[in-house]
C-alpha cells in the first residue's frame, strides 16, 4: 500500500513520502499563482482550479487568498462560493455539495496526529532529530445548500447535512444533521432550519 493509499484510508502515513511531497509542492505552487492572479482574470483562475482540484461543478467562485495541502482531494458541486482566507487541509477527501456558501477564514481539516509523541515522531535518532510527523486522516463531507459562517473550523471526519447553517466561529467536532442551524464551540444544533 502506498503512503497516499494509507493517507486516504485513514491509516498512519508518512507525510515525507516523495509522491505526497511532489503533489504538495505542486499544489502550493498552483495556489500561489491563484492567489497572485489578477482578480478579473477568470480564464486563468479557471485553468488553475481545473488543475488544482479533484473536481468541481459549474459556477465555482473562490476569492483569494485560498490555501490547500494537496488540492486534488477537494471536490465542489455546482454554484459554490468560498470567500477569502480559507484553508482546506485536504489530506483526505473534502466533498462540498451544491449551492455552498463558505465565509471568510473558514478552516476545514481532514488531518490529525496521534496524541502520543512517540507515535507522532518515532524514537529520536542518535543526532536528536525525529522522523517526519506521522499523520492520520478522515474525510469531511458537506451537503447541499450549506452556509458555513466566518471563522468556523470543521474537524476531521465530520459530515454536515443538507440545508444547514453553521454559525460564525463555530468548531464543528461531530456530524450535523440535515435542516438545522448549529453554532458554538463545540458546535451543536440550536434549531431547525425552515
Amino acid at each position: 500500500m502506498t503512503e497516499r493509499e494509507k493517507m486516504l484510508a485513514g491509516e498512519l502515513y508518512d507525510c515525507g513520502d516523495a509522491e505526497l511531497l511532489t503533489q504538495w509542492h505542486k499544489a502550493k505552487d498552483l495556489v500561489r499563482d491563484y492567489n497572485q492572479m489578477n482578480s478579473a482574470d477568470a480564464d486563468e483562475k479557471e485553468r488553475i482550479l481545473n488543475e488544482l482540484l479533484g473536481g468541481k461543478g459549474k459556477n465555482l467562485w473562490i476569492t483569494a487568498p485560498f490555501y490547500v495541502d494537496y488540492g486534488n482531494n477537494i471536490y465542489f458541486g455546482n454554484n459554490c462560493e468560498v470567500n477569502m482566507n480559507c484553508t482546506f487541509l485536504d489530506d483526505n477527501i473534502i466533498r462540498i455539495g451544491d449551492n455552498a456558501l463558505i465565509a471568510p477564514n473558514v478552516q476545514i481539516y481532514t488531518a490529525f496526529h496521534p496524541t502520543n509523541a512517540i507515535d507522532r515522531f518515532g524514537i529520536p535518532k542518535e543526532d536528536g532529530s525525529f522522523e517526519f510527523c506521522k499523520t492520520q486522516t478522515a474525510p469531511v463531507i458537506i451537503g447541499n445548500n450549506v452556509w458555513i459562517g466566518g471563522g468556523a473550523i470543521i474537524l476531521p471526519g465530520v459530515t454536515i447535512g443538507n440545508n444547514v447553517v453553521i454559525g460564525a466561529g463555530s468548531v464543528v467536532t461531530k456530524n450535523i444533521p440535515d435542516n438545522v442551524i448549529a453554532v458554538g464551540s463545540p458546535c451543536r444544533v440550536v434549531c431547525r432550519n425552515q
